[in-house]
């Protein structure tokens, strides 16, 4: 036999070329939240990849829960008050569209639950990383549309360059959006995880600038909350003291590099003037009696008298402005079916979400990080409206999905020490011979 024919019969056989499935699902989950940034047009990037995450992902990579219950029929109530709102108004196109954008968030928040209630660990890795990649870019964008670099200033900013606003719409939604991500890395130096202190320092300072820069009150008494509940959890918990000095030494040298960046950002005069106006509790179109506040104490009564409320985006042709506050939205745009619903779904949320971080969940690490960031946002609904948020949805349902799985989790240990339990008892009563 030749050389050439015996090397043709020992050669191995070529593998045949596959796909990892799993692989390309969480590439495909990835790239789904890191589209969440896009948000200047509409319909976004994140809408089109929610129908292919969910084509991707609907089949056997779901589980629903009866801890979601409340979540689903409160959303669904709600939106069917926006519903029964909306029917006056059918002919109305941007009523339509908001109306369906609202059934449209709702229905990813339970599309996030069920997501990481399958795989809690797996997802939430999946979801942090998309998130802070697409929180990082964003707050690039943001500055450098700022310091209008190229000419992107047009693109980035609102009021004359006057606030970043990233790839967002409004600086009061790019503000709030990267306290999650900021919270994220500030955990894991925290816990000593991911990529180390040096290499997380970069997005760390670029997304806390993004936030000042929006010059949003409400981003940074968000972001603020967010980290003080972060640490104040994770110390609640702690298994040991030196987690818990760590903490402390973590919260403490914080402080010290955050001040002082402020005071750097402050020397440049373009942002210490913004800031200065900003950082005043008195804005002028927050007072009188046409002033946001003024206009909210004066359409209570009114939405006493409207079963129905004012019907989608209905509140501006009544009053001056928008309504500036999730609660008195929901009463408005949704009816009292509606508003009522979404009460009860903030009640719910609080119930739960304390719940999971102070039972100690078997997921700690992510269960503290997502409820530490949406508490802050869910209170930051009285100051703004907050319904179309898409990534406090997705907090949502991160939330619910977590507590679905520590459910589940904390069943399968009841039922593995069920056995023993029963064995334990029959020992105890047989008799002595």
């Amino acid at each position: 036999m030749s050389v050439t024919a015996l090397a043709a019969r020992t050669r191995s056989p070529r593998k045949p070329w596959t796909i990892d499935a799993a692989a390309l699902q969480r590439g495909i989950l990835w790239t789904f939240v890191a589209c969440g940034a896009s948000a200047s047009i509409e319909p976004s990037p994140y809408e089109f990849m929610f129908l292919i995450t969910a084509i991707a992902l609907g089949r056997n990579c779901l589980l629903f829960h009866r801890t979601m219950i409340p979540m689903i029929v409160t959303l669904a109530a709600f939106n069917a008050g926006g519903l029964l709102a909306l029917a006056p108004f059918v002919d109305e196109r941007k009523s339509v569209t908001f109306v369906a954008i609202s059934i449209y968030i709702a229905i990813t928040a339970i599309f996030f639950a069920a997501l990481v209630a399958k795989d809690p660990g797996g997802r939430m890795q999946t979801i942090r990383s998309g998130y802070v990649a697409t929180g990082f870019v964003a707050a690039i964008l943001g500055i450098l549309g700022y310091f209008d670099v190229g000419g992107l200033g047009h693109f980035f900013t609102l009021y004359d360059n006057a606030r970043a606003s990233g790839p967002f719409k409004d600086p009061n939604v790019f503000g709030p959006f990267l306290a999650p991500p900021i919270v994220w890395i500030v955990q894991d130096i925290l816990l000593k995880r991911g990529a180390g202190f040096w290499r997380a320092l970069l997005p760390l300072t670029i997304m806390i600038l993004g936030v000042l820069l929006s010059f949003s009150r409400g981003a940074w008494g968000v972001l603020a909350a967010s980290t003080i509940l972060m640490l104040a959890f994770t110390f609640i918990t702690a298994n040991t003291s030196a987690l818990r000095q760590r903490i402390v030494l973590v919260a403490v040298l914080g402080a010290i590099l955050v001040f002082a960046g402020l005071v750097v950002a402050l020397s440049i005069p373009a942002i210490s003037s913004v800031f200065t106006e900003r950082a005043s509790l008195k804005q002028e179109y927050d007072l009188g009696e046409l002033g946001r506040f003024g206009s909210q104490w004066r359409s209570i009564p009114l939405l006493l008298e409207s079963p129905f409320g004012f019907g989608p985006l209905r509140y501006v042709t009544i009053f001056p402005s928008d309504p500036h506050q999730v609660y008195i939205n929901a009463f408005a745009s949704y009816g009292w079916l509606g508003g009522l619903s979404f009460v009860t779904f903030t009640g719910v949320t609080l119930y739960v979400g304390f719940r999971l971080v102070l039972r100690r969940s078997p997921y700690p690490i992510d269960a503290i990080a997502v409820w530490s960031c949406l508490l802050p946002q869910m209170a930051q609904g009285f100051q703004i409206d907050t319904d179309h948020w898409r990534h406090l949805y997705l907090l949502f349902g991160c939330l619910y999905g977590l507590v679905a799985a520590t459910s589940i989790a904390e069943r399968r240990k009841a039922s593995l020490l069920a056995p023993r339990d029963r064995i334990g008892v029959a020992a105890e009563r047989a008799p002595v011979a």
